[in-house]
Formats: C-alpha cells, structure tokens, sequence
C-alpha cells in the first residue's frame, strides 16, 4: 500500500527521534491487504493485530481513572498514542481532543499522537472496484483541512498518515 503523511507541529521529527516505534507504524500501514476484504471493520482488526503483535499497548485509557473505560486511544507505546479512524468523519474532534488530553492536564501519557485515516482516492477505490462501503467515512484530506482550524487547541504533535492504496 502507498501512504500519505503529514506532520502537524514538528510531529515528524518527534517521531523520527523513535524510528523504531516510527518504522513498526508504517510497516503496518503499508502491507499489501487484501482489498477485497477491507471492509472497515475488518481493516481496523487487521491492523489491531498487527500492532498488538509488535507489542503495542491495545485500547489504553487515555484518563488516569482506570474505571472510566469512555475515552481510550487505540494504541500506546513509548510515549506515541495512535488512533486509528476508519469511521465515519465526525469522529475528528473527538480523537483531537483524546491526543490534547492524554498530552496534557497532569495526565501526560504521550509526547505524540499518530492519526491514521484513508484518503479520498482508497475510499472510492475500494468502493467502487471492492464494493465496500466507505462512504462518510473519515478522510485524510479532511483532517488536513480541519487541523489548522484546532491550532490552539491541540498543542500535541500529531502525525498523520493517509492509506492511499
């Protein structure tokens, strides 16, 4: 698969600075998956799968108060919180703000945030050659659009990449 990438205050060379963690994440992005299975459920298990076996932290809460299971990322590993977000494009803020959060207000969990989404162009490749629904779905334009809006909201390091198939 080819990938898109985009750094949102200095994320990049955060992340470069933990090649490792850096390469585990792309190599998982880029792996020739079977289009005719991803679905997006099925994607986001791929995936999930992938990164646990690497080691990754699976659903860490992003609060200290380990009985309040409502807000988790979905990945955590030396410092790099991941969100995968293959759901449907009203999602953004909320997974912004998780980053902002798990960053910042005492609770600092992670120095960077990794938001992974499809572009435009995956959407309709798997739509309309794969017949699988990606329609309202998050995209990686989107989030470019949108994150200079969130400047002074979100001061996290966020790095994102785009599945472009």
């Amino acid at each position: 698969m080819k990938i898109k990438t985009s750094s949102f205050r200095f994320a990049e060379e955060v992340l470069n600075s933990k090649l490792n963690v850096k390469n585990e994440i792309l190599g998982v992005v880029s792996k020739d998956y079977d289009f005719n299975i991803l679905s997006r459920p099925s994607f986001n298990e791929l995936i999930r799968k992938e990164m646990i076996a690497l080691g990754w932290q699976d659903q860490p809460t992003v609060f200290n108060d380990v009985e309040d299971p409502s807000a988790r990322l979905d990945f955590l590993k030396e410092r790099i919180g991941v969100e995968v977000e293959f759901g449907h494009a009203s999602f953004l803020g909320i997974d912004l703000l998780k980053f902002q959060v798990a960053s910042y207000s005492g609770i600092n969990k992670i120095d960077l945030g990794v938001y992974i989404v499809t572009t435009t162009s995956f959407q309709k490749l798997l739509e309309n050659k794969h017949g699988k629904k990606w329609e309202g779905s998050l995209s990686y334009e989107k989030v470019l659009r949108y994150l200079p809006h969130f400047k002074s909201a979100i001061q996290v390091p966020i790095f994102v990449i785009g599945i472009d198939g």
